[in-house]
C-alpha cells in the first residue's frame, strides 16, 4: 500500500510540473541560461537577436524587445507589443513572469523617451522640426502632428513617422490606450497653439487628467 502512495504521490508531483509549465516560464528559464549571452550581445549581436527574437514569438508573433546600455552593471530589457494592442496581454504576462535578476531591470511596452531624428521609407525628420495640436477627444487625446515637408502623395510614410514620433514622445501604451485620432500634416498657421514634443507628455497628461 505504501508503494502504491509513493507512487501516486510522484505522478502528482509530476503532473503539477507540467501544469505550472507556460511559454513565459520556459522563456524566462531560457533566458536566464543564457544571460552572459544576451547582457553582452554587443559580442555576437545578430545571433543573439535572432535567438531572441524566436523564443519570443513562440509566445505571440507581435513580441520584440529592445535594450537599453549598460549602467552600474544593469541593463534595461523593454518588452514591447511593437504597438500591436491585441498583443499587450501577452506582454503584461510575460512581464509579470519575469525573475528578479541582478543585471536586469525588466520594463514591459516601450516607455516614453526623448524624441529623436528619424529616417523612414526614404523620409528624414528632424524631431525638433517637428510640432504637435492637441485636442480632448472624448476620454482620450486627439493629436495632429505637424511635420516640415509633409505631401498627401506621401501620407502613408508620413502617418508612419508621425506614429514612431509619438511613440517615443507618450510611450507605447498611452499612444494604444489613451490617444484617440492621430492626423498628419503640412506646418499651417490656422493651428494656433502648437506644442514642441518636448512640451508635449506635460500637455498630454494635464488634458487627461482633467
Amino acid at each position: 500500500m505504501k508503494f502504491y502512495r509513493t507512487i501516486f504521490l510522484l505522478m502528482l508531483s509530476l503532473l503539477g510540473c507540467t501544469a505550472a509549465a507556460s511559454p513565459e516560464s520556459d522563456f524566462w528559464s531560457w533566458f536566464q541560461q543564457n544571460e552572459g549571452d544576451i547582457f553582452n550581445f554587443e559580442n555576437n549581436q545578430e545571433i543573439v537577436f535572432d535567438k531572441l527574437a524566436a523564443r519570443m514569438q513562440k509566445i505571440n508573433p507581435s513580441l520584440t524587445f529592445e535594450f537599453g546600455p549598460k549602467k552600474d552593471g544593469i541593463r534595461e530589457f523593454v518588452i514591447s507589443a511593437d504597438g500591436i494592442k491585441d498583443a499587450f496581454p501577452s506582454v503584461e504576462k510575460l512581464y509579470a513572469a519575469a525573475p528578479q535578476l541582478k543585471k536586469w531591470r525588466f520594463i514591459k511596452f516601450r516607455p516614453r523617451r526623448e524624441p529623436f531624428d528619424i529616417k523612414y521609407q526614404g523620409i528624414s525628420v528632424q524631431a525638433a522640426s517637428v510640432t504637435v495640436s492637441i485636442a480632448r477627444d472624448g476620454a482620450k487625446a486627439a493629436i495632429t502632428v505637424l511635420i516640415p515637408g509633409y505631401t498627401e502623395s506621401k501620407r502613408d510614410s508620413y502617418t508612419g513617422i508621425a506614429y514612431l514620433i509619438l511613440d517615443q514622445a507618450l510611450g507605447e501604451y498611452d499612444v494604444e490606450t489613451r490617444v484617440g485620432a492621430i492626423d498628419v500634416v503640412a506646418p499651417s498657421a490656422r493651428y494656433g497653439q502648437v506644442r514642441t514634443l518636448m512640451d508635449l507628455p506635460e500637455a498630454f497628461d494635464e488634458l487627461l487628467s482633467r
